[in-house]
């Protein structure tokens, strides 16, 4: 597959509306696969609101091919070969998606809608996913137990068997690279269904993936809906992992799927992350922050900094300056080099996030700016929300509590750190965290104190693949992403003898 370059994918896309030889069949055992059923579904560019190429509408049959496929992978070749050499698989790959980076970006824009600048900082994320997993696969190691002279005691991780993967829409490739790639550093083989509306970039990492060495069965991709697809995948007793990122609703379905077979999980499942600004910050690295954690991806990220929770002494001007930035934000189709904000995935939900708004004016909070569905000139049929800021009335209202997943940000003014904590924790989600301080005494007193998966400081969405991430209470359990990540596809195996 020729990779090309970025200028001349950018303008096919932009001339004919797609790319050429996209995949339309499910990747199972080695190969793309027509469809058992015969049936496509169309996915659409919400840039401008129309479908631009077609994928298989995959069924309870083809998840039955890729298990059955997948089982058979884990007990052959794949489970016999070296550490090592796994490694170097992952590796190839890495070295792959950069030299086809370019492409992998353009599809991924086309797909989702965000930014290609953003779609361009996924694919090096992803490159570097399977390097970081790549140097993991041989440091797997376990531990010597202290028994007496006559034992001998150790330990061993082994690989948990087949692996299931449910994919958001809103970083495809990004969440697709972040649980295969650990799970096949520790020796699993994976089942991967990507969300329907973003198909593309799973189905070309396996791809990329066989052509760097890995065996026929080992990664395969079925896409089509959640309930015609994923349902049958997480209820299948040939699985024995699930790793699931979305919504909370959807996630206690895959909890209830799994119970039936004694399946292990990971769900990463949302948030309403606070990020706090102290009267001590710097307020340009703060707006910075600010603008970031709301507005990347049109704020269609699971940590996004949806409630932005500020000093009193501070909110006045800091609210103004906040406001004066979002003015100068241009939205419009991601190809385009000079859009700051893209659209939201699909038109149902542009409908929800405009509920959620619609609601929080009704009940008497405060639309600072935005609050509305636009239409950015060439874009019209597209799906874009206006970036938005709503100071809300009381923490107890749903513009506070409930995840909108769009470019909506809460604003809440407190007094002190005590009240900034209080705030913090005073919704059912605890996934990620933020403050922005000049005193490190008083941000490490708030990362003690906030129930989050993690706490960013002076910097939101800091680190890499090198960091956990995952969440508590209504945002799950589990880690994805570093060390711990590739732990969670491993189960513990201890051995004692005596000599």
């Amino acid at each position: 597959m020729s990779a090309g370059s970025r200028d001349a994918l950018v303008a096919e896309a932009r001339t004919t509306g797609t790319l050429a030889g996209l995949p339309d069949g499910h990747f199972i055992d080695g190969a793309f696969v027509p469809p058992a059923a015969g049936r496509f579904m169309d996915s659409e560019d919400p840039g401008f609101g129309r479908p631009f190429a077609r994928f298989a509408a995959g069924d309870a049959a083809d998840v039955e091919r890729a298990v059955t496929s997948a089982g058979k992978a884990s007990r052959g070749a794949w489970r016999r070969m070296s550490p090592a050499e796994r490694g170097r698989i992952l590796m190839r790959a890495a070295e792959i998606v950069r030299a086809e980076a370019a492409r992998l970006a353009v599809v991924e824009c086309l797909d989702t809608g965000k930014r290609l600048a953003e779609a361009e900082g996924d694919v090096r994320g992803v490159a570097r996913c399977f390097e970081y997993y790549a140097g993991a696969c041989d440091k797997l190691q376990g531990d010597s137990l202290p028994l007496d002279a006559d034992h001998v005691g150790l330990t061993v991780w082994e690989p948990v068997g087949v692996a299931a993967q449910i994919i958001p829409w809103n970083y495809p490739i990004s969440t697709a690279a972040r649980g295969i790639a650990p799970a096949l550093a520790a020796g699993c083989t994976v089942v991967a269904k990507p969300a329907e509306q973003t198909p593309f970039t799973a189905l070309m990492l396996a791809d990329i993936l066989a052509r760097a060495g890995l065996p026929a069965g080992v990664l395969n991709v079925v896409t089509g809906t959640g309930r015609e697809a994923g349902a049958p995948l997480v209820a299948h007793p040939g699985v024995d992992h699930i790793t699931f990122t979305g919504s909370v609703p959807t996630g206690i379905g895959v909890i209830k799927a799994a119970a039936d077979n004694v399946t292990r999980t990971v769900m990463e499942l949302g948030g309403k992350s606070p990020l706090v600004v102290m009267a001590d910050a710097d307020r340009d690295r703060a707006l910075d922050g600010v603008m970031e954690a709301i507005f990347e991806n049109a704020g269609q990220i699971c940590s996004a900094g949806s409630r932005l929770i500020l000093q009193r002494a501070v909110a006045d001007p800091f609210i103004e300056a906040l406001l004066g930035r979002i003015a100068r934000l241009r939205l419009g189709h991601g190809l385009d080099d000079a859009t700051d904000m893209g659209p939201v995935n699909s038109a149902l939900h542009l409908s929800r996030i405009d509920a959620h708004v619609a609601a929080a004016r009704r009940a008497g909070n405060t639309i600072l700016t935005g609050g509305a569905i636009c239409h950015p000139d060439g874009c019209e049929a597209g799906h874009y929300f206006a970036p938005t800021v709503v100071l809300a009335r009381g923490l107890d209202d749903p513009i506070v509590q409930e995840e909108v997943f769009g470019p909506v940000l809460a604003v809440t003014v407190v007094d002190d750190l005590d009240a900034a904590i209080a705030a913090a924790n005073a919704t059912p989600y605890a996934l990620v965290a933020g403050i922005y301080t000049a005193d490190l005494g008083q941000a490490f007193r708030f990362a003690r104190a906030v129930d989050a998966g993690q706490v960013y400081i002076n910097e939101y969405f800091a680190g890499g693949i090198e960091v956990p991430f995952g969440g508590n209470r209504k945002s799950g359990f589990g880690r994805e992403k570093g060390l711990e990540g590739l732990r969670g596809y491993c189960k513990l195996k201890s051995i004692v003898a005596r000599i």
